[in-house]
């Protein structure tokens, strides 16, 4: 009985003996299966680290005929080389690409205005041909406009700073000597309607400090301007307009202007016009007022 277990014990070792080469077969097939699988891994990595070709979208130009042509741009001169095949379009774009110059600022002149939609070949273009380009970029644009931009900004803020018409120089000499003695009186908030027909207003100064009164002959359409000298009588329709501003610290009177010509060189001022008047002065010598 203890043999036959020995027997036993013996067989039991061989079997495993023997099944152990197997293991290590096995797993061997694996490590080999692992090293071909990584040799192949491998092989692909290395392969796909190779940089391939990447296309633009762009056709490429070996073997189509090509033509060289000089671009001429903002005195600059560009040796180009491009299929004679290709369109105008496509050459405007090789444009854009050495000058920085959009396609849509683009004029471009062989033999008059180069056409977009038709082929270098079909109109004519021959080596050493010189190809006109006229435009400005984008910067050269903006370039250009803002120095006029702030010309204009500096000239608004210039007139803003212009000083009112009675502190300036020509107007201060007549309103330095003061308000005439025998002017008319300021009657504020007091309209005039048709009175101006009726009456002649008087006590005023002219440009040259002397007295002046004015007459509005409506039934005549005209404006008597009269000093101590004489009396100019004016067609209402020819004063092309009235400008009139209060005097400063008198705002009940103002200086007025009748301008009798097409410049300011031609407008007649007399001052110390009551307030209350000039609405209707204005209204009646610009034709906003009718005589019945």
């Amino acid at each position: 009985m203890a043999a036959q277990d020995g027997s036993e014990v013996v067989g039991m070792e061989a079997e495993v003996t023997q099944k152990v080469p197997e293991v290590v077969c096995e797993a061997a097939g694996q490590e080999d299966a692992a090293g071909t699988e990584q040799a192949s891994l491998t092989d692909g990595e290395s392969t796909s680290a190779q940089p391939a070709a990447v296309s633009n979208g762009e056709e490429s130009d070996e073997g189509k005929e090509m033509v060289e042509v000089k671009i001429i741009w903002n005195k600059n001169k560009y040796d180009l080389k491009i299929p004679l095949d290709g369109t105008g379009a496509k050459l405007k774009e090789k444009i854009h690409t050495l000058t920085g110059l959009p396609p849509a600022m683009q004029k471009v002149m062989y033999k008059g205005l180069l056409p977009e939609d038709k082929t270098l070949r079909e109109i004519k273009v021959t080596n050493g041909a010189k190809i006109m380009v006229v435009g400005s970029t984008i910067n050269d644009v903006l370039a250009v406009n803002t120095p006029k931009e702030v010309i204009q900004q500096e000239v608004k803020a210039e007139e803003n700073k212009k000083e009112p018409l009675c502190r300036q120089k020509q107007h201060r000499k007549v309103l330095d000597k003061g308000k005439p003695d025998d002017v008319m009186p300021s009657i504020k908030g007091a309209k005039v309607c048709k009175t101006l027909c009726k009456m002649n207003l008087s006590g005023m100064y002219n440009k040259s400090g002397g007295k002046v009164r004015l007459t509005f002959k409506l039934e005549q359409d005209q404006l008597w301007i009269g000093t101590k000298e004489r009396t100019e009588k004016i067609p209402m329709g020819s004063i092309k307009n009235v400008v009139t501003e209060p005097i400063e610290g008198h705002e009940d009177y103002h200086m007025m202007a009748f301008q009798l010509g097409p410049t300011e060189a031609s407008q007649y001022w007399v001052y110390w016009v009551p307030a209350q008047f000039v609405d209707a002065i204005k209204d009646t010598v610009l034709g906003k007022w009718q005589y019945f």
